[in-house]
């Protein structure tokens, strides 16, 4: 059925205008279904080579996920920081039959007077290789340092404080010091738990067998890793990189797949309705509905899967590109690589090959099916027909997108966002179905200013709504382009604002100093014996996973060391309900964590810590200021030994100089703390850019393909014009009004389709409307529109250098 045939390859050969729009839009959605299957792909086989743990064949770690649910609703999410192992199954595992010994590992930072280091326990030593230069193992008390003479005393602060050490023994060089075993687990901060276990085997003992061993000594009190597997528990970053691929690759992946299924069937269906008059004719001469299609799936076959196997190529440079700024960015650790295996690659030609089949063969089933004179009549004159299957399908679309403006608008936090990422893709997908109707409406609409501005602009809104179907094809990508690019752009200008005018509310302290790792244990009560200092707050900024519509979101938590009175001096919460009091087991949230978690003052909040460890501390007080601030707020002793580093990460002044505060850190004054704060929401502003670049510019792109396809398919009607007496002015005016109309048209409805989406998601965010810039607003518009006004004006001069009608 599909064998070439010599009519589709003399339709490919001689209308190269429509076959060559149609090869780029396919192309084009093979990039990005390409570009995005490789990062999916990426997301699901990354892993990192062992380093830490290349001598040590099996380690046994902690479930480093938070699991949730039951049944077939069981579910997980990343822990913010490290789960650990209680240590005694260090020696579970070194009772294993197969196992030489087990060694418990365990990592935490350190700090001598001059720089920060990085502690371990001795015993590691058996899997990592270092050696000592000179002296002994550290016994009690006792340490093991680079740059160091054996004998000396050094001072040393930990998790749990600043003491002296006796030098035991020096190696090499590097910023490590090692402690004996005992001491180590006392000093990490968290007491009676390890990071891991290595085993190493006895002679001849292979590493599947051994690992078997472990798996069933140790059961489900932990995960058992060999080969590169053990990379990723010494890199726990690899698991959030792994989630951030797969959100780009599945999540945005499935938008973008979808938006370019959508651009590149109606480009396909554009070029086929272009020839109805050719089809009507074959009719007439005796050509069957089935050698119609038989054509239509040939011509397919000559140009989709050229088209999706030229479009993998710049789809595979996207994607190394994308993880590149990723990695340069720290969020993919350096030794990810890109993953472009065949499945992608087969995904987005069958994909384009298929929606181009599809598309091809709906725009012909009635031209191939209707009598030859009816055929030719209605290929003569447009006629608006309501599809029975488009039409009920865009119009259920066009309802369920009412439904979830209404439903996110009475909903709040995350499930108004949830609700409200249906918006766009319900309303797109009507306007897609819906295409003509809605292109009769927006010509009747905005073409009544037209008829008074002239006769080019006159006919321009006359042509307009004759041709609705043609002013689909291309209203079409635009929106798509402007709706997408809108949401992905204003909501993180919406959040950026918000977040900062909380800021500049709720941060009363005058100055804020940090430390790398952390500040000292003693350094709240050093900052509160300076004279001018009022009042002092140690702060330790983490993360805890909270419920939130039967599922765990990640929330931004801090650890207060002080009391509540000093808290309230440098940082203005907005407590709305209860009181804050930082006792331990009590908790204080945003007001939308706690609605997210249908829980009230005095209700038990069950949360996960930071290394996943259950909580349920007693919620005594909501406030407003979460988003800038922090959304969960806790005693710093119920927050400290569930981090892998215990110290407070910045210390709160009232009063006090930057020159009296200097000896405690690095001092910010409020608005360096704000500037600083923002760029840590860099990432995220820049993923939102890089994924509205590529999603908007793909729809540009293919609205300004559809302007070009339909522009020179007009050469006919523009010659005519000419005929009768137009001037090639005249027409190119034409031309132009019929592009501005067609960018206003889109303009208009993909910031609609925008602002459904954005007001209720930013109202139950952060409580205020979306916040958009007019410059950058005034940006996306105006690309548009002179996007537009090109793709329709270039190919019109080319056809008008003719001056003759095309036979």
């Amino acid at each position: 059925m599909f064998l070439p045939n010599g009519l589709a390859r003399a339709a490919v050969r001689f209308r190269p205008s429509s076959f060559v729009g149609t090869f780029v839009a396919l192309a084009l959605a093979a990039l990005i279904v390409s570009a995005c299957g490789i990062l999916l792909e990426t997301g699901l086989r990354a892993d990192v080579p062992p380093h830490r743990y290349a001598g040590a064949p099996v380690v046994a770690a902690a479930d480093q996920r938070a699991h949730y649910g039951h049944g077939d609703s069981a579910d997980s999410e990343p822990v913010p920081d490290r789960a650990r192992l209680d240590a005694s199954l260090v020696t579970k595992a070194a009772a294993v039959p197969g196992a030489r010994t087990a060694v418990a590992d365990l990592t935490f930072p350190a700090r001598s007077a001059e720089s920060p280091l990085t502690a371990h326990n001795w015993a590691s030593t058996a899997f990592t290789g270092d050696r000592l230069t000179a002296g002994r193992a550290p016994g009690p008390g006792e340490v093991v340092l680079a740059h160091a003479t054996v004998g000396d005393r050094v001072t040393l602060t930990t998790p749990t404080g600043t003491h002296t050490y006796r030098v035991s023994g020096t190696t090499g060089t590097g910023t490590s010091v090692w402690f004996e075993d005992a001491d180590a687990v006392r000093l990490s901060g968290h007491p009676g738990r390890v990071d891991a276990v290595a085993v190493l085997p006895k002679p001849g003992v292979g590493t599947g067998t051994l690992a078997a061993q472990v798996s069933h000594a140790l059961g489900t009190r932990a995960e058992v890793h060999t080969g590169d597997d053990r990379g990723a528990v010494e890199d726990p970053t690899l698991a959030e990189a792994k989630e951030a691929l797969v959100g780009i690759g599945g999540s945005f992946g499935g938008i973008a797949a979808m938006v370019a299924v959508f651009t590149a069937a109606g480009a396909v269906a554009l070029a086929v309705g272009q020839r109805a008059r050719e089809f009507a004719l074959l009719r007439a001469v005796g050509a069957t509905p089935r050698q119609i299609r038989r054509t239509i799936a040939t011509e397919t076959l000559l140009v989709a899967p050229l088209a999706g196997l030229l479009g993998c190529l710049p789809g595979i440079g996207l994607a190394a590109w994308w993880l590149g700024q990723l990695k340069d960015k720290g969020a993919v650790p350096r030794a990810v690589e890109l993953s472009a295996g065949w499945i992608p690659l087969v995904a987005a030609v069958g994909s384009v090959l298929l929606t181009a089949l599809a598309a091809g063969y709906m725009a012909a089933r009635r031209s191939s099916r209707i009598k030859p004179g009816e055929a030719l009549r209605e290929a003569s004159v447009e006629r608006l027909r309501f599809g029975w299957i488009r039409t009920p399908l865009g119009l259920a679309a066009l309802a369920g997108g009412f439904v979830c403006a209404g439903l996110a608008a009475s909903l709040t936090g995350e499930d108004a966002a949830n609700a409200s990422l249906g918006i766009v893709m319900l309303f797109m997908l009507s306007v897609a179905l819906l295409g003509p109707l809605v292109a009769r409406l927006c010509a009747g609409l905005f073409g009544l200013p037209l008829r008074g501005a002239g006769a080019p602009a006159s006919l321009a809104a006359a042509n307009s709504r004759t041709n609705a179907r043609r002013l689909a094809s291309a209203i079409t990508p635009i929106v798509l382009a402007m709706a997408f690019s809108s949401v992905l752009v204003f909501m993180h200008t919406s959040e950026d604002r918000a977040t900062e005018k909380q800021q500049h509310a709720g941060i009363l302290a005058d100055h804020i100093v940090t430390a790398d790792p952390g500040l000292t244990e003693d350094a709240v009560r050093q900052a509160a014996r300076i004279p001018e200092v009022t009042a002092a707050v140690g702060l330790l900024k983490t993360s805890v996973l909270v419920p939130a519509s039967g599922a765990l979101s990640q929330a931004t938590a801090q650890g207060v060391t002080g009391s509540a009175r000093d808290l309230a001096a440098v940082q203005d919460l907005d407590v709305r309900d209860g009181r804050l009091t930082l006792k331990p087991g009590e908790i204080a949230v945003d007001a939308s964590v706690a609605g997210n978690a249908d829980r009230v003052i005095g209700d038990r909040l069950p949360i996960r810590l930071p290394d996943g460890t259950k909580a349920e501390p007693r919620i005594v007080a909501t406030y407003g200021r979460g988003l800038g601030l922090a959304q969960v707020t806790m005693a710093g002793a119920d927050l400290a030994t569930h981090v892998s580093s215990a110290y407070d990460t910045e210390l709160w002044t009232k009063g006090g100089t930057p020159g009296a505060l200097g000896g405690l850190g690095t001092v910010l004054d409020r608005a360096d703390y704000t500037t600083a704060q923002s760029v840590d929401r860099e990432l995220n502003a820049w993923a939102n850019a890089v994924m509205a670049a590529v999603l908007g510019g793909f729809a540009a792109v293919a609205a300004v393909n559809t302007l070009v396809m339909t522009v020179l398919d007009r050469r006919r009607e523009l010659g005519t014009l000419r005929l009768i007496g137009s001037t090639r002015r005249q027409v190119l005016r034409m031309i132009r009004w019929e592009a501005l109309l067609v960018a206003l048209a889109g303009i208009v409805l993909g910031t609609a389709i925008a602002l459904a989406t954005l007001v209720p998601m930013m109202n139950g965010l952060t409580g205020e409307g979306p916040y958009i810039p007019p410059l950058v607003y005034g940006a996306f518009a105006g690309t548009i529109i002179v996007l537009g006004l090109t793709a329709a004006g270039i190919p019109a001069r080319a056809a008008l250098r003719r001056d003759t009608l095309e036979e």
